[in-house]
């Protein structure tokens, strides 16, 4: 799992939570990967400043560093207002992400990580979802990406790309569901007293915020999806 400052908290804990129900009776193994080792907040940026001076966040530690990262199986990436970091903020996680996609099985993105997957070229040509209310600014970070705008969640071959916030977990059950059986999936679930969405198209966010295949969706990506 990346972080880095200003990922969204559920983005994170919501699909780790599932992997930690899976790793009861999977053996599974956690990296947790930043810039360097020091903890990694939901809220202490710049950009990101509460308008009525809330002080409210999270901190995640890192286990390793981009440049100490172990080889990976699976490689997740969070979401959060953080996408938006200015300037140079984003780019070893950018760089990160562009090197290690060809050596990974699975790449996974929830919420507006689709964003800074895109921007690593990883999505180029391929179907993706991302926020529905962050549509407009993080699809434009793949003019090249086949973004599917009617979807919880979407899979090209072995990137899985997620809608807003709470699909992360949706996805990441999804995932447990094709690489290690329906069966685990239904007991993580259970695990977690969570009512899972099994149908990937069925989106209400989508309608929420206006969004249609038709007018949203890009080169022709439903089509082809």
């Amino acid at each position: 799992m990346i972080v880095f400052p200003g990922f969204q908290a559920l983005d994170v804990f919501g699909p780790l939570d599932a992997l930690n129900v899976l790793a009861f009776t999977t053996k599974i193994n956690l990296t947790v990967i930043a810039d360097t080792l020091d903890p990694v907040s939901t809220n202490k940026v710049s950009w990101t400043n509460s308008s009525v001076g809330a002080t409210f966040g999270e901190t995640i530690l890192p286990s390793h560093t981009y440049a100490t990262a172990p080889p990976l199986d699976v490689l997740m990436i969070p979401g959060g207002l953080g996408t938006r970091a200015p300037g140079t903020g984003l780019d070893t996680t950018i760089a990160f992400i562009k090197a290690r996609y060809p050596t990974v099985k699975y790449l996974i993105s929830v919420c507006t990580g689709a964003g800074v997957v895109a921007r690593a070229g990883v999505l180029d040509g391929k179907c993706a979802t991302t926020n529905k209310l962050a549509w407009a600014t993080t699809t434009p970070w793949g003019p090249k990406v086949k973004w599917v705008a009617e979807a919880r969640w979407v899979q090209d071959g072995n990137i899985w790309t997620s809608s807003g916030v709470s699909a992360g977990i949706d996805v990441t059950i999804a995932w447990i569901a094709a690489v290690f059986g329906e069966a685990k999936a239904v007991s993580v679930a259970n695990g977690m007293e969570y009512h899972r969405q099994t149908n990937s198209t069925d989106d209400p966010f989508s309608a929420l915020y206006g969004l249609t295949n038709e007018k949203n969706s890009t080169n022709q990506a439903v089509d082809k999806c």
